[in-house]
């Protein structure tokens, strides 16, 4: 059983005629909430209402964590997996670096364009950091959002971290490979 914290903000907001109650800026700024994200409603027996944003790539965690092994068996670089708040999967580093962190606000913007980005392999800018209060240094790194329905869920992102190492068109693929093959099974 899951245990909340709840936190009172002070902020009281009345329900309109059509039932919609407005989430505040600040608390939408503050929980990455954008519009057209989903939010799940749980409800409890002490009447309280909770909203919580749907990430359609969690329910796949176990999945994308033996995907995620997997490549980091094939390429021998650290391999993680994203949904659009974070880190859900984590292959060849620590999982305390990087598993269950939000992403980085870097990372964020990159995914809004819906494209693979090539990053360090001195096509592009240098690398960027995936998650907040990441420690460790990226050399290079490739960036696959996971799509689904036209919507960007996640990525893939597949990075080295030793000097002299660089991902290549391969890992690309790779990586794509693993995003689309994650965008499908949600379609499903």
């Amino acid at each position: 059983m899951e245990v909340f914290t709840l936190k009172a903000t002070g902020i009281v907001r009345r329900i309109d005629d059509l039932g919609r109650v407005v989430i505040p800026k600040e608390i939408r700024r503050t929980l990455r909430i954008k519009e057209g994200d989903p939010l799940e409603i749980f409800t409890d027996k002490e009447g309280e209402i909770i909203l919580k944003k749907y990430s359609p790539i969690s329910e796949l965690s176990d999945f994308a964590q033996e995907y995620a092994d997997s490549i980091y068996q094939s390429t021998k670089h650290p391999v993680c997996i994203t949904d659009t708040d974070n880190v859900i999967a984590v292959s060849g580093v620590a999982k305390k670096e990087l598993i269950d962190k939000p992403i980085s606000q870097e990372l964020e913007k990159y995914l809004e364009e819906k494209k693979t980005i090539m990053l360090g392999t001195g096509k592009d800018k240098g690398p960027i950091k995936i998650a907040d209060g990441q420690e460790f240094n990226i050399t290079s790194q490739v960036i696959v959002p996971i799509i689904s329905r036209g919507d960007t869920i996640g990525s893939v992102v597949i990075f080295t971290k030793e000097a002299g190492e660089s991902v290549t068109e391969v890992e690309a693929k790779i990586a794509e490979t693993a995003a689309a093959f994650l965008g499908k099974q949600m379609e499903e």
